[in-house]
């Protein structure tokens, strides 16, 4: 296969939700929230990545995990955070370290918290990564609105190992996007951007 070749094929990309965190602001874990419909935020969450583009799908689990894996959809796969009480640093390193095990060009990451996230937000995202897997590889892309940083964050597999060894504690990934200069794709059109802390 020429180098061409090996350059326009499509690249993998796998998706991954946040959602180990015991959710002590919002009275309980975040992953067991419903929509005012009834649907888990962490099945909605899913649902978006794939029709974002995601092909591979990942959701950490911790707190209450044997109840949180029952809402996950078979297409995703839970990742276990034993030390998921130590913060949001040790959910995305796992959730880094389960996507470099599938081989997959970028990362999508989402938190559980955002369920009004739409899918055309993780379509851009991805665009801005361009459709070169070598390229991709080497990706660092993330959603703001009106200039406040958000996601979806998008890390190319070149990333994968420097990011995971630089998280603890509820550090996650924007120190490491800023200091290797991501990409910055305004989505602030297609939805507000924030999280949700406090129970409807």
């Amino acid at each position: 296969m020429t180098r061409r070749a090996i350059s326009e094929v499509r690249m993998r990309v796998c998706g991954l939700v946040l959602a180990a965190g015991g959710g002590a602001r919002f009275g309980g874990p975040k992953a067991l929230a419903r929509t005012s419909n009834g649907e888990p935020w962490v099945a909605r969450a899913v649902r978006m990545l794939r029709a974002g583009g995601c092909d591979d799908l990942l959701v950490t689990v911790g707190a209450r995990r044997g109840e949180v894996t029952e809402l996950i959809p078979a297409e995703a796969a839970a990742v276990v955070v034993p030390d998921w009480s130590a913060g949001l640093g040790t959910s995305l390193r796992a959730g880094v370290h389960a996507a470099a095990d599938r081989e997959c060009d970028v990362l999508v990451i989402v938190p559980v918290d955002t369920p009004d996230t739409p899918s055309s937000a993780v379509a851009r995202v991805l665009a801005a990564v361009g459709p070169d897997t070598d390229t991709a590889r080497g990706a660092l892309v993330q959603a703001v609105y009106g200039r406040h940083p958000g996601h979806p964050a998008v890390v190319g597999r070149h990333h994968f190992s420097a990011l995971a060894d630089g998280l603890c504690g509820d550090r996650g990934a924007r120190a490491y996007l800023v200091a290797h200069g991501a990409v910055e794709v305004e989505c602030g059109d297609l939805w507000s951007g924030d999280d949700v802390d406090v129970r409807p």
